[in-house]
């Protein structure tokens, strides 16, 4: 039972992405009832509560906050295994309050993505940087866009040349997990763009391989981490 929470408020683009566009939140007795992609993913967005998907929220710290803290607290999600909050780029608002809301329940850490790029991992940095101050833990980081191999002559090119070493070598010098490399692979951008489960739409594809092995590692991790909870406890 998966949660999904779009807290990227300026910019929602789950709802797209899960082929949810126009839908609408509904109040129960019990809250807000996410809209379902299947009976076992709930997904909310500041996108359900838009009259179009081109409208800008154009709000300052505040009003996202409050935001952010209704999704945590009214939303109805029923009993999960797993929330996904899926934040904007950056160190921001966003992720300063859903840290400080969610302090109490142990968050078990945060998958930071970057490209292969210096550019991408000046940025990337900062928000290690920003996960060891607030004391959050990381599970690993994703190197998106990593290559891309031609479906034609199946040669290898760095569309993102890794200039300093990639995510790679950052992750060797800051002592941090590297979860895995998800090539580029223009079905993925496609299938956002209708909605569709990429790993349904392409089961072979390389891309699709290495997503499955970052789940898996995510859950490795996440399951070490509640049994050495529950030893403590």
């Amino acid at each position: 039972q998966v949660a999904l929470l779009d807290i990227d408020i300026c910019g929602p683009s789950i709802p797209k992405m899960m082929g949810l566009e126009g839908e609408q939140v509904h109040q129960s007795g019990s809250g807000w009832s996410p809209v379902y992609v299947e009976e076992n993913l709930g997904v909310m967005s500041v996108g359900f509560l838009l009259s179009s998907p081109d409208d800008a929220v154009i709000w300052r710290g505040p009003k996202k906050n409050g935001l952010i803290k209704q999704f945590l607290r009214d939303v109805d999600w029923g009993e999960i295994d797993y929330l996904i909050v899926d934040t904007p780029p950056g160190t921001s608002d966003e992720h300063l309050s859903v840290v400080q809301y969610l302090s109490a329940t142990h968050i078990d850490g945060a998958v930071i993505i970057t490209t292969p790029q210096e550019v991408s991992l000046q940025d990337v940095r900062k928000e290690i940087n920003f996960c060891h101050k607030v004391k959050l833990p990381i599970i690993g980081v994703v190197e998106n866009m990593s290559g891309f191999i031609c479906p034609k002559c199946k040669n290898e090119s760095q569309i993102f040349p890794p200039t300093t070493g990639g995510a790679e070598k950052m992750c060797q010098n800051l002592n941090v997990s590297l979860l895995g490399k998800v090539p580029l692979d223009p079905q993925i951008g496609k299938s956002c763009d209708k909605g569709q489960s990429f790993l349904s739409e392409a089961p072979e594809s390389p891309a699709t391989l290495s997503y499955r092995s970052i789940i898996q590692r995510i859950q490795e991790y996440c399951d070490q981490r509640h049994f050495q909870e529950e030893k403590i406890i």
